[in-house]
């Protein structure tokens, strides 16, 4: 099954990685790991249905204490001091360091990925969250993504990087605004690849977007589908999201390979769907996301957190911008989080 929003997909039809499925016919659901493997699912039936309320009982999630980090703190500033010294030497204007977060789940056989999405629904609600359930391909992802990798509407294709995190708009540093502004210009480029000349535009710059917890600078930008261009040449040219690699884009990519000790898989990848029928999709940048691996011989509950690195980064800033962004939804997987009131998600421009 998938959930996204007010929709839940069920029947199960098919199941593909090749994209160019996505130009065909039916509703599905789609994960694109960051290391490139991409699952397709297209399912016979799609109904309109809020996310239950949490069922007590229905998600045991992992100890409080339990979580380890792929990167500790010594090893995190340290490579936030390496980056540095990648942009002091011209190789890179900026780069995302990320670390995975495991621990290991207290009943694997019932762990369900969408009783943990009730639970997120509730304690942090987000405008991309969903659910992708396919345990026989190896896809059990809940997310409360915040952020916007690629909408359609027909041949209109829209992203909405964010890039630039605090507690409060006062915490926002004029370095946010200039990592904002570096996504930007690459999410035009990525797009422009594929986009009719002269249709890129950016409708919003650095808007303050409040989520529970923290607010986010996003921004908007949008155009219109090339004559040819499909799904396989539009994620060929945008994949992996901007916001959550660099700029440029192939040597953050070179330097994440060099520093991050665990593989990302759906964290920063995309997950969401693909209505072909009716020609619009909404792809989540896989952030804010948990998921179960089942690889190993014991499975372990997956999360990851990063920031993004500049010259003006301070290594223990970045280390707590990524204790910021996991604090809360550890929190919830865990059971330990106690639910004070909804927060609703709002945007003002700053």
């Amino acid at each position: 099954m998938a959930r996204f929003g007010g929709l839940v997909a069920s029947g199960l039809q098919d199941v593909t990685h090749d994209p160019a499925a996505l130009d065909s016919s039916g509703f599905w659901a789609v994960c694109a790991d960051f290391e490139g493997r991409t699952v397709c699912a297209r399912f016979s039936s799609v109904r309109r249905e809020e996310v239950p309320a949490p069922v007590p009982g229905a998600w045991r999630g992992p100890a409080a204490g339990q979580w380890a980090t792929s990167l500790d703190r010594e090893a995190y500033t340290a490579g936030v001091r390496r980056i540095r010294a990648y942009i002091a030497a011209g190789e890179v204007y900026q780069a995302n360091l990320c670390r995975v977060l495991s621990a290991p789940l207290p009943d694997p056989g019932r762990a369900d990925v969408d009783a943990l999405t009730a639970l997120l629904a509730r304690g942090n609600p987000a405008p991309y969250a969903g659910t992708i359930r396919l345990p026989e391909h190896g896809v059990e992802v809940a997310t409360a993504s915040p952020e916007l990798f690629l909408r359609r509407d027909g041949r209109t294709v829209e992203s909405g990087p964010i890039k630039g995190t605090g507690r409060t708009e006062d915490d926002l540093l004029e370095k946010d605004h200039a990592e904002n502004v570096m996504i930007v210009d690459l999410v035009r480029n990525d797009l422009g690849r594929v986009c009719a000349t002269g249709s890129v535009t950016v409708p919003d710059l650095c808007v303050v977007e409040k989520h529970p917890g923290l607010v986010h600078l996003v921004s908007t930008v949008r155009g219109e589908l090339a004559e040819g261009a499909g799904w396989p040449e539009l994620l060929a040219a945008a994949f992996p999201p901007g916001s959550v690699t660099g700029a440029p884009k192939s040597s953050a990519l070179r330097i994440i390979e060099e520093l991050e000790r665990s593989p990302r898989g759906p964290y920063c990848g995309a997950i969401g769907w693909v209505d072909a029928d009716r020609g619009t999709a909404s792809l989540a940048v896989g952030i804010r996301t948990f998921w179960i691996d089942r690889t190993g011989s014991a499975p372990l509950l997956r999360f990851g957190t990063g920031a993004g690195i500049t010259w003006g980064s301070d290594p223990e800033r970045e280390w707590d911008e990524t204790e910021l962004k996991a604090s809360r939804l550890l929190a919830v997987a865990s059971g330990t989080f106690e639910q004070t009131g909804f927060e609703q998600t709002g945007r003002t421009v700053s």
